[in-house]
């Protein structure tokens, strides 16, 4: 098992034409650039998808994690 990056970095991103920076682990932002690859998909599309579809207490940067997971899960299953 990897050891995690010591400080999660930082990103800005367009949503809709709003910039704001979003702080996730380098592995996170890796899984997150590839499956936007796969999707043909910018990394700023992707996270206005996930954007749109989290409930509004629950913060980008987390809900990009959850979004990394469940999709890993589901391509393992």
């Amino acid at each position: 098992m990897s050891r995690a990056s010591e400080r999660p970095a930082k990103r800005s991103l367009t949503l809709r034409g709003h910039r704001t920076s979003v702080s996730l682990e380098a592995e996170f932002w890796q899984a997150f650039r590839d499956i936007a690859s796969e999707r043909d998909l910018t990394i700023n599309a992707l996270a206005i998808e996930v954007d749109e579809s989290r409930q509004t207490d629950i913060g980008l940067a987390s809900a990009i994690r959850v979004f990394v997971l469940n999709h890993y899960r589901q391509t393992k299953s």
